[in-house]
């Protein structure tokens, strides 16, 4: 009876008794295809409606309502007439930027919405669940809308959970003589996914050739067999699961991003083994990591000068709130530290720590090698949407800046890498713009920097310096760049790349690049011959090894030789089978260092000047127990910041590849080859040279460690 009631009440309105549903297209092919798909499974017995502009994609036994492009209000009545006789039971809809025919759906069924989101979670849109829908339709996933703060325990039913499952692989085995040094860090920076992953193997890789290193990360989701470039350098790699942090972001007094790394377990596998295997120094990485204990802190960005720069663009509670805390939490965290790193001038004037040392980001010159440039106009835009800056940057130019370049530039293209899982990381449905093609991870981006023809870094709010900047210097591809996106890198406009702010601006710069090879051809050229002056990752491990040495206790010294000397030198020469058969009792005549090991002679050095403002080293050795612990580069370095300055040569036999990577670090060139110098047993002579102002430099670069001895 109740039934036929109903039957007779809709037929009288009109309407079909039998609710449909009326899908709207408000989104990408195939996000729409997935929505509709599972809509169907839920609701097989219903008649299903597409709604959305021309061309709609043809889903079979779904009955398509194509509509004429316009406002709100004219799309609105189109879904009256088209549906008029139908009673609406759901209408999904793909939530992301806001369109006319979103509004519209939204007023053709405001209760009957099924929301779904860019990773077609699904929600329904109620007044009773108010709150919930909320925070849905403004891009919080599904998994955390129901969050409560801890100190709500008795409403708090999805707790934060902390993994106790310590795991430690063995690498090459440590060598006796080496210092152990421990680094601490959120990921493990393998595969190369993001340039703090970059910057730490690169780092671990040059100063593994000097210290044995020891690496605590928290692991997600590597694959234990993949590990094997890090384990090459490595003694050990301890991991422990990342904790699964179950609160509102907005809930706590420290930032989330400290909490969801608070892990007990962590800090007991630190302690645990910094004690047996007598680690020496622990260098804690990135800001959120700043509540365990440690020696170096590494600022990869000033993280409450990012969130500041936030707060004056959007001047919120919440924009504020977030400033705070991390300003709070930083200020004290930077405090309990012996030594602070940053990566530009501009951190550490902010960092304002009294022991603060600028060691910048580098970039792999022997993999990042140029190539030509292609013809054609294809724009790349390099940076993961797992760091917010990026999300923000990515918005800035589709909104702003293509809309000006489009329509201008019909051949134009854009490449995004977006890093992994990008759609996790963006609220809602990441937006489908031809000629746009987004990217996730990319295990190698070289052949896409190979492919384009500008990098476009659109960076609004920046902190510390961007990796992917430096990786087209390299790759000599133009660029235009933000003055945040390129600060804290040595580089000036229109000598090196192309700085503007503004989206009319940045497009114009783009427009410029775009139509003006020559243009493009003198910026990459001196970018590639700036990152190689500065920017070489062996040269910037220098100075960490350097700052290494500053703080550890000290083993070795470095002093004038003495008569008393003589006689061990004469012992440490004999040894040394490549170096030089010059007689050490002369050596007391000219520039002479030894290097002190635990009370005994371990190497030496020795120099004679040649002519005004030259000086020619005679002769380098280490013994060979005290060799990789980089007593050469050390003994070098005083070389360098003594006597008078000019300009220094060398020779080395062609075969001691070792010595001469050494000496190619610090700056000297090939300048000759002397056929037959050597003899017992024969062999070509490499002279090597370095300048006086080079010699300079690479005193300047490594001044802690000179103070130290």
């Amino acid at each position: 009876m109740k039934q036929q009631a109903k039957q007779l009440l809709f037929r009288l309105l009109g309407k079909h008794p039998h609710a449909v549903v009326v899908s709207f297209a408000t989104g990408p092919e195939e996000k729409i295809r997935g929505m509709v798909d599972e809509v169907r499974r839920l609701l097989p017995d219903r008649r299903h409606f597409l709604a959305g502009l021309e061309p709609l994609p043809l889903i079979e036994g779904v009955t398509p309502v194509s509509l004429d492009a316009g406002g709100t209000l004219s799309l609105l009545a189109q879904l009256f007439r088209a549906l008029r006789r139908c009673r609406i039971g759901m209408a999904p809809v793909l939530l992301g930027p806001s369109s006319p025919l979103r509004r519209a759906a939204f007023l053709f069924s405001p209760t009957r919405i099924l929301a779904y989101n860019g990773n077609l979670e699904r929600h329904h849109l109620r007044i009773r669940t108010a709150i919930a829908s909320w925070l849905f339709w403004r891009g919080v996933p599904l998994d955390r809308i129901w969050l409560r703060p801890r100190w709500l325990g008795w409403l708090t039913h999805d707790h934060s959970s902390i993994p106790d499952d310590p795991q430690a692989l063995e690498g090459r085995p440590p060598h006796p003589r080496r210092r152990r040094i421990g680094i601490l860090t959120p990921f493990v920076p393998w595969p190369l996914s993001h340039g703090g992953a970059v910057r730490l193997y690169h780092l671990i890789r040059e100063i593994a050739l000097e210290f044995d290193v020891y690496l605590f990360a928290f692991r997600e989701h590597e694959r234990l067999e993949d590990l094997k470039p890090l384990l090459d350098h490595c003694s050990l790699i301890a991991m422990v699961s990342k904790p699964r942090y179950r609160e509102p972001h907005w809930s706590t007094l420290l930032p989330p991003q400290v909490r969801e790394y608070d892990s007990p377990p962590m800090r007991r596998l630190v302690e645990q083994l910094c004690r047996q295997h007598r680690i020496e120094l622990l260098q804690v990485e990135f800001t959120q990591l700043a509540s365990y204990p440690g020696d170096i802190l590494v600022e990869h960005d000033i993280t409450f000068d990012l969130y500041r720069q936030v707060h004056d663009r959007e001047r919120t509670p919440a924009s504020w709130w977030n400033w705070w805390r991390w300003h709070r939490f930083e200020r004290n965290a930077l405090k309990r530290y012996r030594c602070v790193i940053t990566m530009s001038e501009k951190d550490a004037r902010l960092a304002a720590h009294a022991s603060c040392r600028v060691i910048p980001n580098g970039v792999d010159l022997a993999r990042f090698r140029p190539t030509p440039e292609p013809p054609g106009q294809r724009l790349l835009f390099v940076g993961s949407f797992r760091h917010f800056p990026n999300i923000t940057a990515f918005c800035f130019f589709i909104e702003q800046v293509w809309p000006l370049l489009e329509d201008r530039f019909p051949e134009m293209t854009v490449t995004v890498v977006a890093g992994p899982d990008p759609h996790v990381y963006w609220q809602g449905s990441i937006p489908a713009i031809p000629r746009i093609r987004v990217r996730g991870f990319v295990a190698d981006v070289r052949p896409l920097y190979e492919q384009s023809n500008i990098v476009v870094v659109p960076t609004l709010v920046s902190a510390g310096t961007n990796l992917k900047v430096l990786e087209a210097m390299a790759m000599e591809r133009a660029i235009v760049a933000t003055t945040s996106g390129s600060g804290g890198i040595e580089v000036e406009h229109g000598k090196h790349l192309w700085i503007a702010d503004g989206a009319g601006d940045f497009a114009e710069a783009i427009a410029r690049l775009a139509t003006d090879p020559g243009l493009r051809r003198r910026l990459r050229a001196a970018a590639r011959r700036q990152v190689e002056q500065r920017y070489d990752w062996s040269r910037i491990s220098d100075m960490q090894s350097a700052l290494f040495h500053e703080i550890l206790p000290q083993r070795i010294s470095l002093r004038l030789g003495v008569p008393a000397d003589i006689a061990r030198v004469r012992e440490i020469q004999s040894e040394a089978l490549r170096s030089s058969r010059w007689d050490p009792g002369l050596y007391l005549s000219h520039e002479f260092y030894v290097a002190v090991c635990d009370g005994a002679v371990a190497g030496f050095i020795v120099a004679r000047k040649t002519a005004p403002g030259e000086r020619e080293i005679l002769n380098i050795a280490v013994t060979a127990e005290h060799r990789c612990q980089g007593i050469g580069q050390m003994l070098m370095r005083r070389l360098l910041a003594s006597g008078e300055p000019g300009d220094v040569f060398l020779e080395v036999r062609e075969s001691n590849t070792a010595a001469r990577r050494l000496y190619e670090r610090m700056g000297f060139e090939n300048t000759a080859r002397r056929h037959h110098y050597y003899d017992d047993p024969p062999e070509t002579a490499v002279v090597m040279r370095i300048a006086a102002a080079a010699a300079q430099a690479s005193f300047q670069s490594s001044s802690a460690s000179e103070r130290r001895t």
